[in-house]
């Protein structure tokens, strides 16, 4: 009884402190416990993968989609951790027996690393007094052992087992709450450390392999049972790549790269390592290229290194990672296999080091960063690629040159514009490509960006787009080795002409040109400025009579008021505009006009003052807006009647 007490009351303490400060793996504990609270007490839900062995406590999205790496996995229940069950009874009522590590090791089933250690004549130690933390391989991991280095290890019991088991132990008892993501413990052989790991999906390795049954609490310590046999660990980064005779290539690059001594460095990595065979199907042309740039190939280098230790075993979904490079990588999983960018290409992986870890793979991955920025053209910008390369331009592209492209989609490419003349089409393209590199960081409201073609085009910037002349740029910017790449959401087109210029050619505005000029502000429409004007077509002066007019032009400073709340400061264009909510703009008046961008093709004016004159009101609110073209240095918008919602547009340019 006293005994059951004693028992009792120890797991009770060290749940406890757990509680106080619980891990990854503890909460996710807890949460298949209440997974599984309908099939009785301390019992535990876990997905099993269809058709092995392997077992695991899974988080909420692995639950929910029934897969891991995208198999099917089974719901199981067995006891939680500490406890077991009693014939007759559901769930797991009862307390697990506590004993020593030796006889520990039996009771969670690990009966070969028992035997092994009887065997090496370590039973004594383990059975007798201390604080022990033993990561015991289950008796499938010594199944998986190389048979040749099983062979070795059991013939030479005094001497490499004992010293092989030694390094699965630790002189002090860890639980999981003890063990911290990147912690180096040091073993009972030779001090030589083995590296833990602990992610935040509840997965926790030691040397990469995975413990499945963790927290089995001995009267000297406590067991973990891990999924494989760990070796100890002598090597850094550095010394796997200079002396695998598979990565002779990578150590050449890094070497050239300048990287080569920061393998070594103390750390956390991840190495996702081509080898040899990898390098020689990339095209020989970008291979050398690559070698006669210095910064590309730290770029290359870097873009297959993660400032992280990644263990295969703890991937179990897809999940984006940065790389030193600066940019993302996918690591997932597809069965056994991992996949990098939805792609398997592991050969071989969990080669530990004392920095970190190496994964091979049979691919090359090259960044943005390392590549010309034609390589950047997406499929959905192929047109423009293709064009660009039809007209003779790439020749203008050089490799020792900086620009930058502004790449418009495929679907821009209309029949209309395949059918324009060859200058015609060049010169639109040429204002498609700086000519510096400008990369989205660097662009500002008011800059101005020259072309190929001798166009200077502006750009505006606003609170969720930025925009380049009448287009504004789709998420999905690039930067290359020589350049920048930015999508575009419609060809760009620089204006020619001013406001006053648009308005008369047009002949639809002779009433709104003529209260302009009897008010004194034609200047407006042919100055240098930045403005939006919402101009209203002579349809929307339909219900005034020519006395009504007459008496308008007869108030000079009312006129100007009613005039000036039709400009607004600034330069915007739809896509400028937020949609949804209503866009306050500062009018020439004084007043804020209210603009809600109800699609891409519509737009609404609200005023917020409706503009008395004697006997007549004149309301801006829910009116046509027709927006032309796209604004250079002023935007003009029309209206003509009420409630319409189409729109086009028109560019305006300073004198």
């Amino acid at each position: 009884m006293k005994l059951v007490f004693a028992v009792a009351f120890a797991l009770f303490a060290l749940s406890a402190l757990d509680r106080v400060d619980s891990s990854a793996y503890d909460k996710i504990v807890t949460h298949s416990r209440i997974r599984a609270r309908d099939q009785g007490p301390n019992v535990c839900a876990l997905q099993q993968v269809e058709g092995t062995k392997k077992k695991y406590f899974s988080t909420c999205r692995n639950w929910y989609h029934g897969k891991i790496c995208g198999k099917k996995a089974v719901v199981m229940y067995e006891c939680c951790p500490g406890y077991t069950k009693l014939e007759g009874t559901r769930g797991c009522p009862a307390v697990a027996p506590i004993d020593h590590v030796y006889g520990t090791l039996g009771l969670v089933g690990t009966t070969t690393t028992q035997k092994y250690s009887e065997t090496a004549k370590l039973r004594e130690e383990i059975e007798g007094p201390g604080s022990y933390t033993m990561f015991a391989p289950s008796n499938d991991a010594w199944e998986l052992l190389n048979p040749v280095k099983r062979s070795s290890l059991v013939n030479n019991v005094n001497l490499e087992l004992y010293n092989a088991l030694h390094y699965h132990m630790t002189d002090s008892r860890l639980l999981t709450k003890d063990l911290k993501d990147g912690m180096m413990i040091p073993s009972m052989y030779l001090d030589l450390d083995f590296f833990i790991n602990h992610y935040p999906n509840g997965v926790v390795t030691v040397n990469c392999a995975r413990i499945i049954h963790a927290n089995q609490v001995a009267t000297n310590g406590v067991v973990h049972v891990i999924d494989r046999v760990i070796k100890a660990v002598g090597r850094t980064i550095q010394d796997i790549v200079e002396n695998d005779s598979e990565l002779s290539s990578l150590s050449s690059i890094a070497m050239d790269a300048g990287l080569l001594e920061k393998l070594s460095e103390r750390g956390h990595f991840t190495l996702f390592a081509p080898t040899n065979r990898a390098f020689d199907k990339l095209d020989r042309e970008v291979l050398r290229r690559l070698k006669g740039n210095k910064d590309a190939l730290r770029a290359l280098l870097n873009f297959h290194l993660l400032d992280s230790m990644l263990c295969a075993e703890a991937i179990m979904v897809g999940a984006s990672y940065e790389t030193l490079e600066g940019h993302n990588i996918e690591i997932g999983c597809d069965g056994e296999s991992l996949t990098v960018n939805g792609v398997k290409m592991v050969l071989k992986k969990d080669i530990v080091a004392t920095n970190g870890v190496v994964h091979l793979i049979d691919e090359v991955l090259i960044p943005d960063s390392a590549k010309q920025v034609m390589e950047l053209v997406g499929p959905s910008q192929a047109m423009f690629a293709d064009m660009i390369s039809e007209l003779g331009l790439s020749a203008q592209m050089r490799s020792n040159v900086e620009y930058t492209l502004l790449a418009p989609f495929n679907t821009v490419f209309t029949q209309e514009v395949l059918s324009m003349e060859q200058d015609e089409l060049m010169i639109m393209l040429q204002n498609h490509i700086l000519k510096s590199k400008v990369v989205l960081s660097q662009l500002y409201d008011g800059q101005r960006l020259e072309t190929l073609g001798g166009k200077t085009l502006r750009v505006f910037l606003y609170r969720t787009a930025v925009c380049i002349e009448n287009s504004c740029l789709v998420r999905g910017s690039k930067e290359g080795i020589n350049g920048a790449l930015h999508l575009m959401r419609t060809f760009i087109k620089p204006a020619v002409k001013n406001m006053f210029q648009i308005l008369k050619s047009s002949g639809r505005f002779k009433i709104f040109l003529s209260l302009m000029e009897a008010a004194g502000l034609t200047d407006i429409l042919r100055q240098e400025g930045s403005y939006t004007l919402f101009a209203p077509t002579d349809d929307a002066f339909v219900g005034l009579s020519q006395q009504d007019i007459a008496t308008l032009k007869s108030d000079a400073d009312a006129l100007k008021t009613f005039l000036l709340y039709h400009f607004s400061k600034g330069i915007f264009i739809g896509g400028g505009l937020e949609t949804g909510v209503t866009n306050l703009l500062s009018s020439l008046q004084g007043n804020y006009l209210k603009v809600l961008l109800v699609s891409s093709k519509s737009f609404l004016t609200h005023a917020e003052n409706t503009l008395h004159y004697r006997s007549h009101t004149m309301c801006v609110t829910a009116m046509k807006i027709v927006y032309i073209s796209a604004p250079l240095r002023q935007s003009l918008f029309c209206y003509s009647s009420p409630i319409s919602r189409n729109r086009s547009s028109v560019t305006a340019r300073g004198n």
